[in-house]
């Protein structure tokens, strides 16, 4: 009998570990208390992606939900396929680990869902879609900072800053993992969803108010011609810049929180 239990000790000590698992060791041991500046060198950027791109739904929990009907349900449980009146149903966020050095969490959208514009101020944020599609625009600032006052909606005048296109493109799964850093990769971006998806999400440093990492969110006012061609020539492409404004939190984002119910993690 003591050998069975010795037997089953040993089988269970040289158990594969669950590739979240897996994930969640590759960060703490990259993303450390002592870690002098962020984002992480290319070698344990690398190493993270590689990872990444390897982990499916079916690693974190999730069913692939692109096969199910989520246009939502008017009164009476009546299937409403109007995109205007239809009941809108929330974006799912499903927090892993949250601590001081990096989170991790998912994202589960139905139909049609935003994210709506918003940035990661001195953070790197690995993005992976789980499965379905889901519509990614991004931007960068414009260095050294260009800022003006433009003539709003309401003709108030609005403070704006430049920022540069950085991506404008649909992710579908299974895709290799995105990956955004402080200054660079389409540092603010806005996410809508195509079909039902699902993302997961590595945010290095994770937000944090007291330290100026605070969550903001922007309104895009595109800009055709680059203003930076001050001889007028007009060599900016279409839609390469346009200026952000600062916004509160859109009242419309709906978000709920659910427990994860994925392979354990052991912290």
């Amino acid at each position: 009998m003591g050998a069975l239990r010795s037997l089953s000790r040993m089988a269970e000590q040289h158990k594969p570990s669950s590739a979240i698992q897996a994930l969640y060791d590759l960060c703490r041991d990259t993303f450390t208390p002592s870690a002098s500046s962020y984002p992480p060198p290319p070698t344990a950027i690398e190493k993270l992606t590689s990872l990444l791109d390897t982990i499916g739904p079916a690693d974190v929990g999730l069913s692939d939900a692109s096969k199910e009907d989520d246009r939502g349900r008017g009164p009476f449980g009546i299937l409403s396929f109007s995109r205007v009146d239809r009941w809108a149903q929330p974006i799912n966020y499903v927090d892993i680990h949250e601590g001081e050095n990096f989170t991790m969490c998912m994202f589960c959208f139905p139909t049609s869902a935003v994210i709506p514009l918003h940035d990661h101020p001195g953070m790197t944020v690995f993005s992976k879609v789980l499965y379905g599609s889901l519509h990614v625009k991004a931007y960068d600032w414009v260095e050294p900072a260009c800022i003006r006052k433009i003539e709003g909606n309401n003709k108030s005048s609005v403070t704006v800053r430049l920022a540069k296109l950085a991506a404008d493109k649909v992710l579908t799964a299974p895709c290799n993992t995105s990956v955004l850093y402080p200054r660079r990769g389409g540092n603010l971006h806005a996410f809508t969803a195509v079909t039902p998806c699902a993302i997961l999400d590595i945010l290095a440093p994770p937000y944090d108010d007291s330290a100026g990492r605070k969550c903001s969110y922007y309104h895009d006012y595109p800009c055709p011609i680059s203003p930076l061609d001050e001889d007028g020539s007009g060599s900016g492409k279409d839609e390469e810049y346009a200026w952000l404004s600062e916004i509160d939190t859109p009242p419309d984002l709906h978000m709920v929180s659910r427990n994860y119910a994925g392979p354990s993690v052991k912290k």
